[in-house]
């Protein structure tokens, strides 16, 4: 035993990475040899068994994790992503040790969630970040989340979760890179509507199971920075509702007429105009836009000429004095702009009112007012000029310096009781309102003066008297609540008992009181109920002891509605008589109010008492007035004031007074009590022990500064103190306790002292006042930062300037108190070249500059300096110092000679070049040191100086003045070269100039030259003229001095010759003018030129155009468009090609080269000059198809040169359009129509590149019901898209979302095209689809009624459909009882002749209906009952016959729903079926030759398979069905189609897929041997389908016959197979000739037949296809639209059939998709299911005929479906044996006109008679016919056809075929005939 095992093992700890102890991690090692047991023959161990974590167990060989007490970790810190052991085996029997490699991997767990490096990130974004922008990429890298797992577990990707406290973060920022984590902004930022977003990111792992994955979150901060989107705006500003639209503002300003505007600049507008940017926030500040304010436009237009606005800071200056009589206003609109050039001012209106010179004072039309006002009207109720209120007092005042018609615009302000009342503001009339309310009570007639101001003149006053009218607003009051009365017996009737006095302070009826006894005067007391006085009733008698107790109501007379009321007690008790009575008060006391400013003397109250007897009376005041205040007459009894009253010494008073008769017992008393009532004539008083000294500190709002108080000894409202500030009441605030703050911060730098004026008032209707002025001083505090005076300095140092020179002083303040300012520079760099005096600010320098070592940049220094308070905390203040490094002259101009020479024409012109001089400057260049000029020194040789002169630039030496000097004379000229440094340095040098004689200088013989015209392809060489000049002895030398500058031409310096020297180009230059000189040799040869007027000649060439450029389109592509309704010749598009040549070469013509189209049509033509692309053909009902063609333009009217470009044109229809909606009248969207369409491009370019606007209409707007009215100051721009790779319209709806969604932008892009306002309103749906909508929603309506009604007509039916049922129930049991006796009965002979065959005697339908029933009977007669059996039957035959009558001649059923003429789909947006352009001849369909290839097609498949007999009818057209899929079937089941039923019940269908789910595992399989005539080529006559029964009936005779001999023998013949493969549509053609079937299947007509393989189960139940019907012949059904339903089962297996197969070919065929609405299912057989048998011997070529097969075909669009009726399979004997050939069909004659039935049929009564003649036939064939136990049944059923007189096509003998199994059945069994 050996240690064998493998080498290394690895082992996965799956799936966690943290397990627990005891994990079996290899389960066997597999070592050979046993550990255990008392003989082991290996030992194993561990080794480098690290940290022990593997466990070993030697006896069953398998490693456990050791984790007990600890986990396994792979993350960090423990990091164990594997584990290595050796497993050492030794062998006990040798000795040997084997060391094996355990390698544990240990896999990860998601245990670790995503950890962001950061608590929170922040970013900030301008607000006009375009939508798309990356905004934050803070995430990349280690600055985001990170995950310490491994794999996907580790891996990160982040998403933005829905924040609820911010919920729109989510929406305005994505993450589309999940694993960048880059936030990308998705909605557009508003700084004026947020500035702040927090925008939760999850990070979360990748974790392949979803429910694992762990995650974070952390919050992005999002800070919106503001950016210049919005524009000014004027203040004030008040804002529209709900929008950020400032509402229009008009300024107001008024001027006198003829003023000087000295005297009223600047003109004061209200409110003063100024605009700020809505942008207020911009960084840095510097950045901050200002405002730009100019008047736009006014009225009327000469405004300019008085007004001015300034540009910066809007104030409005008058320019000269205005005539009233030309100009009385000025409406001006005013703009604010930004500096910068933002798109976006604002504007405001500004009204100038020019006045009338002021020198009418105002006036008013009365001079006294009398108004009246009722004392209980609300606050603001209009004083009425009459007491019945029913008119206001119109107060009309007048200014003669203001029209009458025109509101004066005069101030109108009262003397007194403003506080009650006001005027209205505006108007010539005006109008006085109620302030507070007012009681007539207090005050009945306020009387005050009014006048009027114009600013300057004030009227005289008028007076105003204003009634207040009672409101009955107070009740009747008495002056005790009761009254105590005693009266005595001897009183008579009349006397007085009491005087009641009940007081109102109302006025009128509503003051006057009616006094009446309401209950307890027991007819003894009658009371005046106007005096109050209480009487004995007439004829009274008192009775001593009796007591009374009289309610008593005093009532005010206003009306009853109004009347108000009170009522008091007097009880009266009755006494003795009493000779002696005192006098007697009226009443015992007295209460009366009396104001303090009440003057001395004033009656106050009559105190008069009563007595019985007469006796004087004498009154006093007994008490209570001891300073005497009051006076009381002794004899009359009236009490006066004495003294003045002082409400705030004594506020009340109550008097007792004594009446006194004289004797002792002869003294009453009575109370008056007088209260004094406050009058203000107190003001309140501060109290001045307070501080009036106070201080607060600045920038401090709400700060405490101190506190007033003020008291006021009146009473109530009188003595309510009030606080208020005079002055600065913007500044501070004081409460109502006297307590005073600031109300913003205060800035002592500003302003340090304010002395505070407190006003104190009482509260009365008039109130006092007192101020109080308190001295308030700020407080400073370090809140200022050092300013430099300038916040840039720049100096200029000249270069080499000393060290320590002070160049610049630099000066800060700090306006805080005690600030000591410090200064220092900040810029590094700067500190090595200068130096900055900490105290004093003095710049200096270090070391010296030097200006030419800034050799490549400027020279200059830029550096930052600082200030700051050594003692405060503020940051330093900042400057930018600039050091402009001057350059020094270091260097003078240097001459390149000494001396210069030069020569000269005696005749030379003025401005002739001698000769050019030239010098250089070694300062650094481009500076000014660097620049030398010239000039002529004038000293030295003043002569020469005066005739030439040089060039200051150039240097070029010229004549000053035409010369006329002597020849051979020569001249000196001093030139001095100087520069613009500092200083100025200088050269000079001599030119010497020498006049020539005439004779050598040589003459033109032309001035001028003009030769012919040169072709611009003229090639090199090419002479353009000669030029020639002589002079005496002298050899000539031509040059071109000017005119040439480009090399083009060049001239022989000895002959003269001018040639083209380079290419011309007459679109680059059109002419040349060339100056050629001649001079002679030897001026030449002495370097020098010497023009003049005769040497110089000039040369005009023209450069004659050629064709050399071909046309060019302005596009590659032209796309366009063409409307559906488009008529003839209407306008498309137009293409332009341009040419650079020039006249004819430039002019086009253009044409078309157009594909064939169908029927020949020309389809467009062009204009062939204008280039106008139009319809030459209508394109009705072609929407969404597209022409391609060319368009060829050439120049020179078609001669020349060509070029061409692509054209396409889609058709369409309103369905692909939009309307644009605009607020603009079409002419002006008409206008710019090629730029509006432009901008629209783009936008949807955006979405679709290279897509095309095309303009359909541009249209009054439509609007209203049914579009039917139109508004011409609205448009309608109707348009589409063309998109280039689909060559075809864009959807609507998507145009629809590219320009919704960009409104906004497009409008703004729309604005200078549309006007200001114009804008885009909608875009919408046009009419057409919107009125087809329309009326499909009241088609929906309609049907839905009709829906409804049909059910009703349904229920109401539903009872007779019930009785019918029941009786076919009753007659399907007599017909069953019927066809039982007639079992019994004999076979009786017929009288005469039977028929030709059963088929002519029952007919086709009753045949049909017989073979169907009884080929279920003998299949299934164990499973069907009788009465299904008999269902079955009836339902399948009433169908049979019903479709035969309906049926068409060539087999298919009527259909009369209407078909389009075209596959192309009006009218809707959805699922276009137009797969292919149907506008170009794209086959070969149409032509002769076409045909002829379709019949020879044909020809080919109808020799290769049945389904080849499908296709070619498919080809053709056949008989035009539309093929149907049954729901269960799919295309694997083709295969099988010539072996199943065409159609089946609902029941067979369910019972066959039941059996083939119970019976899946048994195979079965049909074979169809198609040598029998059906699959011959057809030929000959057409026969009847009576004639084919009995054809069918000879071939089956012949069949039997051979069945019979017992030496025939079945043969195959050698076949091909073709297979079917699941889901595949291709039939593969196998090479070998003969292929052995494992399985059988037959019929009661054949043996069993070879099959390939087996089948799957349900294959033979599914029917081939259902059969409904498409009535149109030329036209292929549209493919449909909803895939068929799978099969409930698939097994993968293949699927064979064999045939002979003459010719080898290949056939593709699929069956197309049922529609949306399938029809029933058909009837279905149940499969049966044979036991496979061993296959037979290999069998000969040839088969004995077999009965006929019919075919069914069809069409469809692309590949056709195919299906068979299989009738009867071949017959196939036991052994191999030759086989007779198959005779050829007999000619069949005409059948012979229907007979009279005979035979079997007059012995048959019924259909069950019927059936059981029929199931006797088939009892012979039992007989005859020994089936094997596994043959199948016959189960072929079809469609019966109704006959017609027509002839049948080959390819629809279906029915026919029907009848023909039933003849050859007669002629099988002649017997049957007769002997049923």
């Amino acid at each position: 035993m050996v240690c064998v095992g493998a080498s290394s093992q690895v082992r996965c700890v799956s799936p966690h990475q943290q397990q627990h102890g005891g994990t079996i991690l290899v389960d066997n090692m597999l070592i050979k040899g046993t550990a255990g047991g008392p003989d082991p023959t290996i030992e194993l161990s561990l080794k480098d068994n690290v940290d022990y974590w593997v466990i070993l167990d030697p006896i069953s060989q398998r490693l456990y994790l050791n984790s007990t007490g600890r986990v396994l970790d792979r993350d960090p810190p423990m990091s164990i992503q594997s584990i290595v052991v050796q497993v050492q085996c030794v062998n006990k029997k040798v000795g040997t040790i084997i060391n094996h490699e355990v390698r544990i991997v240990v896999r990860d767990r998601n245990d670790n969630s995503p950890q962001f490096q950061q608590e929170r990130y922040y970013v900030a974004v301008n607000e006009l970040t375009p939508v798309g922008t990356t905004i934050f990429t803070g995430f990349s890298g280690n600055n985001g989340a990170t995950d310490i797992d491994d794999g996907p577990n580790g891996q990160i990707e982040y998403v933005i979760q829905y924040n609820p406290n911010d919920k729109t973060s989510n929406r305005t920022f994505d993450i589309p890179l999940t694993l960048s984590g880059a936030v990308v902004l998705r909605e557009r930022l508003n700084y004026e509507e947020k500035t702040r977003y927090f925008v939760i990111v999850q990070a979360n792992d990748r974790a392949q199971n979803l429910n694992e994955r762990r995650t974070s979150t952390t919050t992005l901060t999002v800070d919106v920075l503001d950016g210049d989107d919005l524009g000014p705006m004027f203040l004030p500003c008040v804002l529209v509702n709900n929008t950020r639209d400032c509402r229009p503002l008009t300024y107001q300003a008024s001027l006198p007429e003829l003023t000087d505007p000295a005297h009223v600049n600047p003109i004061s507008v209200t409110p003063p105009i100024q605009a700020i940017d809505q942008d207020r926030n911009i960084q840095p500040p510097s950045d901050r836009p200002g405002i730009l304010y100019s008047i736009l436009v006014g009225t009327p237009e000469d405004y300019p000429q008085y007004f001015h606005m300034n540009l910066t800071t809007a104030v409005l200056t008058l320019l000269k004095p205005i005539n009233r009589d030309l100009h009385q206003k000025f409406d001006l609109v005013i703009k604010a702009e930004q500096d910068n050039g933002h798109p976006l001012p604002a504007f405001a209106n500004l009204h100038v009112e020019v006045l009338d010179e002021n020198n009418q004072k105002p006036y008013f039309t009365r001079s006294t007012y009398e108004g009246f006002i009722l004392e209980s009207s609300p606050v603001g109720t209009t004083i009425s000029d009459n007491q019945n209120l029913t008119s206001p007092l119109q107060i009309v005042v007048l200014d003669n310096d203001v029209e009458e018609t025109k509101d004066p615009q005069l101030r109108l302000f009262l003397n007194d009781y403003n506080t009650f009342f006001t005027v209205t503001q505006s108007g010539i009339t005006r109008y006085l309102t109620l302030l507070q309310p007012v009681d007539r009570e207090v005050q009945q007639l306020y009387t005050f003066s009014m006048a009027a101001s114009d600013g300057v003149q004030e009227s005289a006053p008028v007076t105003v008297n204003i009634m207040v009218i009672d409101a009955n607003d107070n009740s009747p009051t008495f002056s005790n609540i009761s009254y105590n009365v005693k009266i005595y017996t001897d009183m008579r009737p009349g006397e007085g008992v009491i005087k009641l006095t009940a007081v109102d302070a109302d006025e009128g009826p509503n003051g006057q009181i009616v006094y009446e006894i309401l209950a307890g005067d027991q007819g003894d007391f009658i009371i005046n109920d106007r005096t109050g006085l209480i009487t004995i009733a007439p004829g009274v008698v008192l009775s001593v002891g009796r007591s009374y107790a009289l309610t008593v109501k005093a009532s005010d007379s206003a009306p009853p509605a109004q009347r108000r009321s009170s009522i008091t007690t007097v009880y009266i008790e009755v006494l003795p008589p009493n000779n002696q009575s005192p006098p007697r008060f009226p009443q015992l006391m007295y209460s009366l109010e009396v104001s303090e400013a009440m003057r001395i003397g004033a009656v106050l109250l009559n105190l008069q008492a009563f007595d019985r007897e007469g006796d004087p009376i004498r009154y006093l005041i007994q008490n209570g007035d001891p300073q005497q205040v009051f006076n009381l007459s002794q004899s009359s009894g009236l009490l006066a004031l004495g003294k003045p009253l002082d409400r705030e010494s004594t506020d009340r008073y109550i008097l007792i007074v004594t009446a006194s008769d004289g004797r002792p017992d002869g003294t009453s008393t009575a109370t008056v009590n007088i209260v004094v009532t406050d009058v203000n004539d107190n003001g309140p008083v501060f109290d001045m022990f307070l501080p009036k000294n106070l201080s607060v500190q600045e920038e401090e709002a709400n700060a405490f500064v101190g506190q007033v108080r003020a008291t006021d000894p009146d009473a109530g409202v009188n003595g309510q103190v009030h606080y208020s500030l005079a002055n600065f009441n913007n500044l501070f605030r004081i409460t109502s306790n006297g307590s005073i703050y600031t109300a913003v911060k205060l800035n002592r730098e500003v302003r340090d002292y304010y002395e505070l004026i407190v006003e104190a008032t009482d509260g009365a209707v008039d109130p006092r006042r007192s101020t109080l002025t308190l001295a308030v001083k700020v407080l400073d505090i370090d809140d200022n930062s050092p300013v430099f005076t300038n916040a840039s300095y720049t100096v200029c140092v000249p270069e080499n300037l000393p060290p320590g020179t002070v160049f610049l002083q630099l000066e800060a303040k700090d306006v805080d108190l005690g600030a000591d300012v410090n200064y220092r520079i900040r810029t590094q760099e700067a500190l090595q070249y200068f130096a900055l005096n900490k105290y004093t600010g003095e710049l200096s320098l270090l070391k010296s500059l030097d200006y030419e070592s800034f050799a490549e940049t400027e020279a200059t220094f830029t550096f930052l300096v600082e200030a700051f308070d050594s003692k405060g905390t503020m940051p330093p203040g900042l400057a930018t110092v600039t050091v402009r490094v001057k350059d020094m002259n270091d260097y003078s101009p240097v001459f390149s000679k000494k001396l210069y020479r030069g020569m000269v024409a005696p005749d030379a012109v003025k401005g002739t070049v001698i000769t050019t001089v030239s010098a250089e400057d070694q300062d650094p260049p481009g500076t000014p040191a660097s620049r030398v000029r010239y000039k002529v020194d004038v000293v030295q040789f003043p002569y020469s100086a005066s005739i030439f002169d040089v060039e200051e630039d150039s240097g070029r030496v010229v004549t000053r003045v035409n010369l006329n000097e002597e020849p051979s004379t020569v001249f000196k000229l001093v030139v001095i070269a100087y520069d613009d440094g500092d200083p100025v340095k200088f050269n000079t040098t001599t030119v010497e100039i020498a006049v020539l004689q005439p004779s050598v200088i040589p003459r033109f013989t032309q001035d001028e030259y003009r030769p012919p015209p040169v072709s611009e392809s003229a090639p090199k060489g090419t002479v353009v003229t000669v030029v020639t000049a002589a002079a005496l002895n002298q050899t000539i030398v031509y040059s071109i001095v000017s005119g040439n500058e480009e090399g083009v031409f060049a001239i022989n310096n000895r002959t003269g010759v001018i040639s083209v020297k380079k290419s011309l180009d007459y679109e680059h230059v059109k002419s040349y003018e060339l100056r050629v000189q001649a001079d002679s040799l030897q001026v030449v040869r002495s370097n020098l030129r010497v023009p003049s007027k005769s040497n110089t000649a000039k040369v005009f060439i023209e450069v004659k155009d050629e064709n050399d450029h071909v046309p060019v389109f302005t596009k590659k592509m032209y796309i366009g468009g063409v409307s559906e309704d488009a008529k003839m010749f209407s306008s498309v598009l137009k293409v332009k090609a341009d040419d650079k040549d020039t006249g004819n070469y430039s002019a086009m013509q253009y044409r078309l080269i157009i594909p064939p189209i169908k029927d020949g049509k020309e389809g467009f033509v062009i204009e062939a000059y204008t280039g106008l692309i139009k319809t030459a053909m209508l394109f009705k009902n072609m929407r969404r198809s597209y022409f391609k063609f060319q368009v060829i333009a050439t120049d020179d009217y078609g001669k020349g040169l060509s070029s061409k470009a692509e054209v396409l044109v889609s058709v369409v229809n309103q369905l692909d359009m939009q309307v644009i909606v605009s607020n603009v009248p079409p002419t002006l969207v008409e206008q710019n129509k090629d730029q509006l369409i432009g901008i629209l491009e783009r936008y949807v370019q955006d979405q679709i590149p290279g897509a095309t606007v095309v303009v359909e209409s541009i249209g009054a707007r439509r609007f209203g019901d049914g579009y039917s009215e139109e508004d011409y100051t609205k448009s309608d721009l109707m348009v589409y898209a063309i998109d280039p790779q689909t060559n075809r319209a864009i959807m609507r709806n998507e145009l629809f979302k590219f320009l919704d969604g960009k409104l906004l932008d497009i409008n703004k892009e729309f604005q200078p095209y549309l006007g200001q306002g114009g804008r885009i309103l909608e875009i919408r749906t046009p009419d057409v689809v919107a009125n087809v909508k329309k009326q499909a929603q009241a088609v929906g309506y309609t049907e839905g009624a009709l829906l409804a009604l049909a059910v009703i007509i349904i229920l109401c039916c539903m009872p007779a459909i019930l009785i019918v049922m029941v009786s076919y129930r009753q007659r399907q049991a007599e017909c069953a009882k019927t066809a039982r006796i007639q079992m019994a009965l004999p076979a009786g002979k017929p009288a005469s002749t039977a028929a030709n065959n059963l088929y002519e005697e029952l007919g086709d339908s009753t045949i049909l209906f017989l073979l169907y029933h009884f080929q279920q009977s003998r299949g299934k007669k164990s499973v069907l009952e009788e009465g299904d059996r008999q269902r079955v039957i009836s339902s399948f035959a009433s169908r049979a016959i019903e479709a035969h009558k309906q049926s068409n001649i060539n087999g298919s059923l009527n259909n009369n729903l209407p078909k389009s003429s075209s596959n192309i789909t009006f009218l809707s947006d959805e699922n276009p079926l137009t797969t292919q352009n149907p506008l170009y001849v794209e086959g070969v369909i149409q032509s002769p030759a076409a045909a002829e290839f379709l019949r020879k097609r044909n020809d080919t498949l109808d020799t290769l398979s049945p389904s080849g007999l499908v296709l070619r009818d498919a080809s053709l057209g056949g008989s035009h069905r539309a093929w149907t899929v049954p729901t269960h079937v799919t295309k694997r089941h083709v295969p099988g189609s010539l072996s199943r039923p065409v159609v089946m019940d609902p029941i067979q269908w369910q019972q066959e897929r039941l059996k083939a789910e119970n019976e899946g595992t048994e195979d079965q399989h049909s074979g169809v041997d198609i040598s029998s005539p059906l699959f011959q080529k057809l030929s000959g006559p057409k026969l009847t389908v009576k004639e084919k029964a009995r054809q069918f009936e000879q071939q089956a005779l012949q069949e039997m016959k051979q069945v019979r001999s017992p030496d025939a023998k079945s043969i195959r013949s050698p076949t091909h197979s073709i297979c079917f493969q699941e889901g595949e549509n291709v039939l593969e053609q196998s090479p070998k000739s003969v292929v052995p079937s494992p399985c059988l299947r037959s019929s009661p007509l054949s043996s069993p037949t070879p099959c390939a393989e087996v089948v799957e189960p349900e294959a033979s139940a599914v029917p081939s296809v259902v059969v409904t019907h498409h009535d149109y012949p030329e036209e292929l059904s549209p493919p449909p639209t909803r895939k068929p339903t799978p099969p409930s089962f698939r097994i993968k297996k293949s699927v064979c059939q064999s045939f002979l197969a003459p010719q080898t070919k290949e056939v593709t065929g699929s069956i197309p998709d049922p529609p949306k609405i399938p029809p029933p299912p058909p009837p279905l057989l149940p499969p049966p299911s044979p036991p496979p048998l061993p296959s037979p011997p290999l069998l000969p070529p040839h088969l004995p005929p077999l009965p006929t097969v019919s075919l069914s075909s069809s069409s469809s669009s692309s590949s056709s479906p195919f299906t068979t009726q299989h009738l009867s399979p071949a017959k196939h004997s036991k052994s191999p044996a030759k086989q007779p050939a198959v005779p050829p069909p007999a000619t069949v004659p005409e059948p012979p006109p229907r007979r009279e039935l005979k035979g079997i049929l007059k012995n048959i009564q019924n259909l069950a008679a019927i059936e059981k003649s029929v199931a006797n036939m088939y009892s012979q064939i039992d007989k005859n016919h020994v089936l094997p136990k596994h043959v199948s049944k016959l189960k072929t059923v079809a469609t019966p056809e109704l006959p017609t007189p027509e002839p049948l096509s080959e390819p629809s003998q279906q029915n026919g075929n029907l009848s023909c199994v039933v003849e050859e059945l007669e002629k099988r069994f002649p017997s049957q005939s007769t002997a049923l």
